[in-house]
């Protein structure tokens, strides 16, 4: 058990918390500085999870039938353990026994998943699904005109493959903008037909579906005939007929649309000199939305933007168009000196609401050297669950295997799945504060709900427009108790939480996921002992990330670095073992010694310290930190190093400067780079071409080693990161070195061994933070 807990650390519930043990009281919550939070990856594939083709019992909480129910096979009941309710089975479940359990009372089977026929849904239950047919999935592709001859050449090249992955049900549209946005309608193959409009002006839903003549008077009317009578237009209930001209089916406009790429050209629009180009971001992307406002709800549909540059005009602008004024920076947002920003994001929160409610969802794909608005655009892409990459260059291979990793199947598949509703049931005195990830509040109140409000919170229930197999989500409890109020022996020894997740995959298929978890209580003012060996050190550092990075978004003036200082002094002085004022008798117990340091590079991290990045890039760091799973997130916090010799295999190796030496190369994974680092020595060997010499064949495999390890490392990895290969001394060392502890700094590196490295900073090493934490965690 405990080798797959550490090859699979998620296991087949993709659940990890904080701390596994749980603290009865607020009080004693408190104390525990770490909040108690829960890691769900809701959809996470799994070869064990069984699918049962019925819909779950519920209870009247709502918690479905679990293995934690007690069951009374005489009497035909179940208890719940949420409530304590006592339910009946009904008579389909007449034949239960000990020996003849349905799938989700095995014990084994903590997550199950339920497939939901029309039929099914069509039962009185809150959010399992709605009651639709099978839809095919939806892409309506976005591309930016505004760019040199090169780039758009890329990108048309890419949506051209992209469009030969989809299935051949898939719809498809085109919609292209520069100074004004262009609709494309593919069923009218004899001509190329557009329409257009201005990109200096807001326009509503209402008025794109007019002028796209797809607001007939009584459409909804019409169409709710039409799905009374199972009529269907391309595969959509009661969709009116018109929106066909502009999506149709992949195999049906492959040709058209390939057509329409070929002819189309750069933005023609006459540039002042001194001037950005005028691109109209805003106005695309609320056409857009409004062309998929035609389609009923449950679509599923996705908008695939490709943005290579700033919006300069209409809505959305973050930039004038005179290039003497500089794209906002960090300092101007923190000096309220960027007159665009607001008013950007408060008109993407509206085109997120709108999505939303549509339950559509939004793709951005943005590259280039200068910044585009992701910083603004953020909003719409997570509370849709949108996939977002960003890159120098659509010919760069970050945009280029990331984009087809989107259209993909089989293996490479990302597991794209649309309209998803997570709920969640816990044990009375258990508050939900909210939720870190892609998703957005649907406002459903509770006795569940927490005063506290983080992230999306103040719900017990969450949309999710888009997710796929590696979408994470965070959610932060609290506890009622402010102190006891029973005596031992009188409240069940254990709390349950209960996550249901409801989505439709790519096959269109309504599919619901039940994970119920258990965990003890215990009183940790009788002994901490359980509560320190139930505490998971990397959860809690990317907790403690996102927490971070969500206060220093929402609150003026807030000091991250300070803040995360105060609370692992707190959290050392709270559960480590020393004699007051005596730094030297200062130990960690092993379940918690690896914190600090992952709270040192966190503090280090791109995260936290926000200089020498963009705004776009700070957003798009931020954005994959709140929605991939913790090892994932652990990795973007506190980067892996592997070291290649010829003395020995590849083995990890200290994150410091003084794993590097000439004879030996590294392989460093921070997520969103691989940096393939050569010693000197290496280096010269393999500039000599020792390693096309047969004598030398153990050298050449040497050198590919960490190449196949690194292939590995992207093949499974979405965005797909940036490969730097770079020598010691090299220019592109500072990747690795940026990230490594500077134990070796121009001040002592006479201390250092031969062939080592210097890292010329005034940042202190992970030896001194040590010494400075134990030194204010034992003070009186």
């Amino acid at each position: 058990m405990s080798e797959m807990a550490a090859t699979d650390p998620e296991g087949m519930d993709g659940v990890r918390m904080t701390w596994n043990v749980w603290p009865r009281t607020k009080v004693e919550t408190s104390k525990c500085v770490i909040p108690l939070a829960v890691s769900i990856a809701p959809i996470r594939p799994h070869q064990d999870i069984p699918t049962l083709p019925y819909a779950p019992l519920r209870c009247r909480c709502t918690a479905a039938l679990n293995p934690f129910a007690r069951v009374d096979f005489s009497a035909k009941h179940w208890m719940c353990p949420f409530c304590f309710n006592r339910n009946q089975f009904p008579p389909h479940y007449s034949q239960i026994s000990e020996t003849n359990l349905p799938g989700e009372l095995y014990p084994q089977y903590t997550t199950v998943q339920y497939s939901l026929n029309p039929a099914t849904l069509m039962q009185p239950q809150s959010m399992d699904g709605t009651s639709q047919n099978s839809h095919p999935p939806v892409f309506l592709f976005v591309l930016d005109t505004c760019m040199i001859e090169e780039e758009l050449g890329y990108a048309k090249s890419a949506l051209k493959q992209a469009i030969g992955l989809l299935p051949d049900n898939a719809l498809v549209g085109f919609v292209s903008f520069g100074t004004q946005v262009q609709v494309h309608e593919l069923g009218f193959s004899e001509l190329s037909k557009v329409y257009v409009f201005r990109g200096s002006k807001e326009i509503s839903k209402d008025r794109v579906m007019e002028q796209l003549d797809l607001a007939i008077p009584g459409r909804r009317a019409v169409g709710a005939v039409n799905l009374q009578k199972g009529a269907t237009q391309n595969g959509f209930p009661g969709s009116h007929s018109g929106i066909t001209r502009f999506l149709l089916p992949a195999s049906e406009c492959q040709y058209t649309l390939d057509s329409v790429l070929d002819e189309l050209q750069r933005d023609q629009w006459p540039v002042a000199p001194g001037s950005r180009q005028s691109r109209c971001t805003g106005v695309a992307l609320t056409v857009a939305a409004g062309l998929l406002g035609a389609f009923p709800q449950s679509s599923g549909a996705r908008i695939v933007a490709l943005v290579g540059g700033p919006c300069t005009e209409g809505p959305g602008t973050i930039v004038s168009k005179d290039l003497s004024d500089p794209v906002r920076s960090h300092k101007d947002l923190d000096k309220d000196a960027a007159p665009f920003f607001k008013k950007a994001v408060k008109f993407y929160e509206g085109l997120a609401k709108q999505l939303v409610n549509q339950g559509h969802v939004l793709d951005l794909f943005a590259s280039a050297l200068d910044q585009v608005g992701l910083a603004e655009m953020k909003v719409a892409v997570e509370r849709t669950g949108g996939l977002v990459v960003l890159s120098e260059s659509f010919g760069h291979s970050v945009f280029k295997d990331s984009f087809r990793r989107v259209f993909e199947d089989g293996e490479q598949s990302l597991g794209l799945c649309s309209n998803g509703t997570l709920e969640i049931v816990c044990t009375k005195d258990i508050k939900i504060q909210g939720v870190f990830g892609p998703c957005t509040s649907l406002e459903q109140k509770g006795a569940a709900v927490s005063d506290t409000v983080v992230g999306e919170g103040g719900t017990t229930a969450w949309n999710m427009c888009g997710l796929d197999k590696s979408t994470c989500l965070t959610v932060l409890f609290d506890l009622s108790l402010g102190d006891k109020t029973s005596t031992p022996g009188t409240v069940n020894p254990q709390l349950y939480l209960q996550f249901r997740t409801s989505f439709q995959n790519l096959e269109g298929q309504n599919m619901l996921r039940v994970t119920t978890v258990t965990r003890r209580w215990i009183d940790t003012a009788v002994s901490s002992e359980d509560l320190i060996q139930g505490f998971d050190q990397e959860t809690a550092a990317v907790v403690m990330a996102r927490m971070a990075s969500f206060k220093m978004e929402t609150e003026d003036g807030f000091d991250a670095t300070r803040w995360l200082d105060r609370s692992l002094i707190r959290f050392c002085s709270q559960f480590g073992d020393y004699r007051k004022d005596d730094p030297a008798s200062f130990t960690l117990n092993p379940s918690l010694s690896l914190f600090p340091q992952f709270m040192f590079n966190l503090r280090r991290s791109q995260f936290v310290q926000v200089f020498n990045n963009s705004p776009d890039e700070t957003a798009y760091f931020r954005m994959l930190l709140n929605r991939e799973n913790i090892s994932n997130a652990a990795v973007m916090i506190q980067p892996s190093l592997i070291s290649y010799s010829f003395n020995s295999l590849p083995q990890p190796a200290l994150l410091d400067v003084a794993s590097i030496a000439m004879d030996k190369i590294l392989l460093l994974d921070s997520y969103f780079s691989i940096v393939i680092f050569h010693g000197m020595t290496i280096a010269q060997w393999r500039n000599m071409g020792y390693h096309n010499q047969p004598e030398y064949q153990a050298f050449g495999l040497l050198l590919l080693a960490p190449h196949e390890d690194a292939r590995v490392i992207v093949k499974e990895r979405f965005p797909v990161p940036r490969l730097v290969v770079c020598d010691q001394h090299g220019s592109q060392a500072r990747f690795l070195l940026a990230k490594l502890n500077p134990s070796a700094t121009h001040s002592n590196s006479h201390d250092m061994a031969a062939g080592s490295d210097v890292i010329f900073t005034d940042d202190v090493s992970l030896q001194v933070f040590i010494e400075h934490l134990q030194k204010l965690a034992v003070q009186s």
